[in-house]
């Protein structure tokens, strides 16, 4: 395995993270004997940073990654995450203060690594979408945020960068965050590439260029389009049944669909499948501090820290991706 800086952190995090969210499932649904394997055998493999949230499982996620950490006695870093809802709007550092509180009492911890703003950004707020504004972030969020890190309670603070991409450059562009996870993949590769004229996706205008310029760490979210680029729609029965696409096709259909334009590199030899282009692919991005993956099986995470391993795709296959994501704009 190896190991990134995330960013101002200083913190040396693996290059594969484990996701403990809903689409993989095995953290949230899993048999309690099954969690414990997986976190056991990943800390074998080298991956030493885990990935929660409030949400994920409504808490189920947090309490069973913390049985797991307190069974294992393990040394690795935890990140996990605030949304704010429309109820909290009104007292924004008050709810977010109240919600780590509960988040380490389920993770049985005293403090976490990492907390991070999981809703979406924008210029302006939208309390029904849950939506916070730049404004709401700087003047709110981060002194609260900075408030719990005082305390002892977390050690660095970021955002999930979803939401309108001039607001995220702006919010970026301050430096006052410590990380951003970050939406890149081959369906989506506008967080670090250039994508052509009416590409089928949220343009992120190469905010991975933004958040090396700050020094942020970063978290690469949605490696696989939640599945989609594994070139299947089957889902496996412990994974969320359904799920909504982040930033690329406007269903998992579709999704699934543009994923077979990269069977080229597979047919070329290039790679063994679908999965494991998807996973090298940010590995080549110098911006890029580690890629979170959501699990359902063991088998997964073992084919996963196979692929990375074998480090960023090569420089011909790098090459062809223009051509496919020109195909892609039709």
């Amino acid at each position: 395995m190896d190991y990134r800086t995330l960013g101002k952190t200083g913190l040396q995090v693996s290059t594969l993270g484990f996701g403990c969210g809903d689409v993989g499932g095995l953290i949230v649904r899993g048999e309690a004997a099954e969690r414990e394997r997986a976190v056991a055998r990943a800390l074998e493999l080298g991956v030493n940073y885990f990935d929660t949230a409030s949400q994920y499982g409504k808490g189920q996620s947090e309490i069973h990654l913390g049985q797991v950490w307190k069974a294992l006695r393990v040394d690795a870093y935890v990140g996990t995450k605030v949304r704010l809802t429309a109820e909290d709007m009104g007292d924004l550092g008050g709810a977010i203060s109240r919600s780590l509180e509960a988040s380490l009492q389920r993770l049985q911890m005293e403090r976490v690594d990492l907390f991070q703003l999981h809703n979406h950004i924008a210029a302006s707020r939208s309390a029904d979408a849950q939506t916070l504004s730049v404004q709401d972030v700087l003047e709110t969020v981060v002194p609260a945020f900075q408030a719990l890190q005082q305390q002892g309670k977390i050690r660095f603070y970021g955002i999930t960068g979803l939401g309108e991409t001039n607001a995220l450059h702006a919010l970026i562009d301050t430096g006052v965050l410590h990380t951003s996870q970050v939406c890149y993949n081959l369906l989506n590769p506008s967080a670090g590439a250039a994508v052509p004229n009416g590409y089928p996706a949220q343009d992120f205008k190469q905010l991975l260029d933004h958040t090396r310029q700050q020094q942020m760490g970063t978290i690469i979210i949605r490696v696989l389009a939640a599945g989609a680029l594994s070139g299947s729609e089957a889902r496996h029965p412990i994974a969320v049944p359904r799920v909504n696409p982040i930033a690329s096709g406007p269903d998992y259909p579709t999704d699934v669909q543009r994923a077979q334009f990269f069977n080229t590199l597979v047919q070329d030899g290039e790679v063994e499948n679908l999965v494991e282009a998807a996973l090298r692919f940010p590995l080549g991005n110098p911006g890029v501090s580690t890629t979170l993956l959501g699990y359902s099986t063991l088998e997964h995470l073992e084919s996963a820290a196979s692929y990375i391993a074998r480090g960023p795709l090569s420089p011909t296959a790098v090459e062809r991706l223009p051509s496919l994501w020109a195909q892609l704009a039709g």
